[in-house]
């Protein structure tokens, strides 16, 4: 039996930015902002969703990733009541929720960190991060130096070789676990976590919930060192999105396929996306706008655990800038949902029904079948019945004969009022219009 991971489709959300929340934490108590999340849900069902990666949540200084506290949700969004009455909504809906783990740094305010400023050498807690030396001053005016994320001073890096940070770190993961009954973590920065710590990790959460999850952050390098039966389920595929989007812009499908090809063994597990909150929306990214549609379609159809960035679904565009993020993680009011929906949103849905309905897209054999530059036909196998999905990234209608690899006699387009199309001399035949695509079902012959 399939986990409830593999079959999913995500919606991530921001909850800072698309609530509106304060961008710093000035310490008091603000609105109860899940209620607001609380009505993205019928929405988030509506394309086809059945899990919600929502991140960051702990309690922190400002962009949500310099925790202060591991056992609060921010005061910007709300109180730990108030998540776990989001949650238990989420669950009543049938969608899995899964949190960010920011677990290689913390924030400067983090008790363990204020420690160390207000004791020093005579800190117990001198140990809890990396690179702790009272030779030198950090650039902040701290009376000791430290290792920091990618040289940002105000996050600390933690020490995951002392077995107290190990366990205390486990030891939240449990705490919200048993408090939200949340089913996954995403491991913020674990192309650079220690991979025994996530091993750890991974016998630790077994033992918790059956079926957690574990997917990390990973930006580059052999996914398969991160994603295995000893530490990750699944990482984030940003080879796949850099390919997807640069394919569709220099009309190459040779890259999008030579990746997936690539990454043949693990596909499957990995997490897919178009845009996130770090990167460029694709709808800015793309040089035709018309090719928000067929990218949507790769991902719901290519191997992976397909995720919708909340406003992808009506084509939001946003760039971030050299000292800003903003315009990636925008607010966003529930009372302009039916002035934001389009025809990509229908489109979308439709996608999300079809990976929900046909197991093939979960964890089906990929096999190419068609390939040029601007025409890309693949198939995703089943139980005598296999999905070829077939795209056109040229400006003008293409007609494409797609061999089909099991015997046959039609096929049914899944994108268009169930279309039927015959299959003639193992072949099938198709006109595709401009910066479109289709979902084929077929069923094989006994």
């Amino acid at each position: 039996m399939s986990a409830w991971y593999e079959k999913a489709i995500f919606y991530h959300m921001y909850p800072l930015g698309m609530t509106g929340a304060p961008k710093q934490n000035t310490g008091t108590e603000g609105a109860d902002q899940f209620r607001k999340l609380e009505q993205w849900l019928p929405h988030i069902k509506s394309l086809g969703c059945t899990a919600i990666y929502i991140g960051p949540l702990f309690e922190s200084a400002s962009h949500g990733y310099d925790t202060t506290d591991y056992k609060q949700t921010d005061r910007r969004l709300g109180s730990n009541e108030a998540f776990g009455r989001f949650t238990a909504l989420c669950h009543e809906h049938e969608l899995r929720v899964v949190v960010d783990g920011v677990f290689n740094h913390t924030g400067r305010n983090f008790f363990a960190f204020r420690d160390i400023q207000e004791k020093k050498w005579d800190s117990p807690f001198k140990d809890w991060y990396k690179g702790v030396s009272f030779d030198w001053q950090s650039p902040l005016g701290d009376p000791f130096g430290y290792e920091a994320w990618q040289g940002h001073f105000e996050l600390p890096c933690l020490n995951h070789a002392n077995p107290k940070v190990r366990q205390y770190l486990f030891d939240v993961i449990r705490f919200w676990v048993d408090e939200f009954d949340i089913d996954g973590i995403r491991l913020d920065c674990a192309n650079v976590l220690d991979f025994r710590f996530m091993e750890e990790m991974r016998r630790e959460t077994e033992a918790m919930k059956e079926d957690f999850w574990l997917m990390g952050e990973v930006i580059h390098g052999d996914y398969s060192r991160w994603v295995n039966d000893r530490m990750l389920h699944s990482v984030t595929n940003y080879e796949l999105h850099k390919s997807i989007y640069s394919g569709f812009n220099d009309r190459n499908f040779f890259e999008i396929a030579h990746n997936v090809r690539r990454l043949e063994a693990i596909g499957r597990s990995l997490y897919t996306f178009a845009d996130n909150h770090d990167e460029d929306r694709i709808a800015s990214k793309l040089r035709t706008r018309e090719h928000l549609f067929p990218v949507y379609i790769c991902l719901m159809t290519l191997p992976g655990i397909p995720s919708i960035y909340y406003g992808g679904e009506w084509g939001m565009e946003g760039k971030r800038t050299p000292d800003c993020d903003e315009a990636l993680r925008p607010a966003v009011s529930p009372d302009d949902f039916e002035k934001l929906h389009c025809e990509l949103t229908d489109k979308i849905a439709r996608l999300g029904a079809i990976h929900r309905d046909y197991e093939e897209l979960h964890m089906g054999r990929y096999q190419e079948l068609l390939l040029t530059n601007r025409q890309y036909a693949f198939a995703r196998h089943g139980k005598n019945r296999l999905i070829i999905t077939a795209l056109n990234n040229d400006d003008q209608e293409a007609v494409l004969n797609i061999p089909v690899p099991i015997a046959a006699s039609e096929a049914v387009n899944l994108l268009e009022d169930n279309e039927i199309l015959p299959i003639t001399d193992g072949k099938i035949q198709i006109t595709l219009q401009g910066c479109s695509g289709a979902v084929l079902k077929i069923k094989g012959e006994l």
